[in-house]
């Protein structure tokens, strides 16, 4: 039986404290992201995961996001990358021939409900947009974009990995995003970032 080749490369994300590791294989699940803003996240019934678990032992990480075929580490403020690249591509290289569990089976079958309330014609087009032209982007650059809620006008969107503390994220969310919603859904009147 041959053994699956891993392969990693980085890619640098606007966020001059993100890295973003990219695998040839899926890691979540189709529409799925997870952030983990500090290691307690990371065994949180529905979100465990034992490759944040990993990699928040390492000092320097302060943040982790696990989305699609990537992986976002977000380093501290002191520590420079050239300094620990080379070790952490290593270590994911080594969790992933080890054939650890990126989450627990427990996590993958919390979030693998598809259902709830019926969104409004609104709610659905401003989804499309994001989906179809926000996300992509966002992705590339070791992040994520979910939408969080609609109400007279405005709209809350949740940023994840890199995006998160990006000292570019708000010139991002008004210049790009909320351009492209208020000229492609008329009733977006303005978009926001959740919890930032």
């Amino acid at each position: 039986m041959l053994k699956q080749q891993i392969l990693i490369y980085t890619e640098s994300t606007p966020n001059p404290n993100s890295m973003k590791f990219v695998l040839n294989f899926v890691l979540a699940p189709e529409g799925l992201s997870f952030d983990y803003a500090m290691p307690s996240d990371a065994v949180v019934e529905g979100k465990n995961s034992p490759l944040a678990v990993a990699l928040f032992g390492f000092d320097f990480v302060k943040r982790v996001f696990i989305s699609s075929n990537f992986v976002t580490v977000t380093k501290d403020e002191d520590t420079k990358w050239e300094d620990e690249l080379f070790g952490l591509k290593q270590f994911l290289k080594g969790f992933f021939e080890e054939k650890k569990e990126v989450f627990t089976k427990a996590t993958i079958a919390a979030n693998d409900v598809i259902g709830g309330e019926q969104d409004s014609e609104t709610v659905v087009k401003i989804k499309a947009v994001l989906e179809q032209y926000v996300r992509p982007a966002v992705e590339s650059d070791g992040g994520a974009i979910n939408f969080h809620s609609f109400n007279e006008g405005t709209v809350k969107v949740l940023l994840q990995g890199s995006c998160s503390g990006c000292p570019s994220s708000t010139m991002t969310l008004k210049q790009g995003i909320e351009n492209l919603l208020t000229r492609m859904v008329p009733e977006v009147k303005e978009v926001v970032a959740e919890g930032v």
